[in-house]
């Protein structure tokens, strides 16, 4: 039973992780294509690909949170 307990759980944070980085990585490449400049917000390409690099690590380190959530 415990490796349908972490099928359904990798396959739910794979679900959330992937609906987290669509929606963050179309938010950054807005900004950076100035889609929202009449409001006064423009992001610089560096500052895109900082903000895709965070979007990295935040999925990393919420993968990693698996592990947590099944052994304890």
């Amino acid at each position: 039973m415990h490796i349908i307990r972490l099928s359904k759980s990798t396959y739910s944070k794979m679900y959330k992780n992937l609906l987290w980085a669509i929606g963050f990585n179309i938010f950054a490449i807005l900004l950076a294509a100035g889609i929202l400049y009449g409001y006064g917000l423009l992001l610089s390409l560096s500052m895109g690909a900082i903000l895709m690099s965070l979007n990295t690590v935040i999925v990393d380190v919420d993968a990693k949170t698996l592990k947590i959530e099944l052994f304890d």
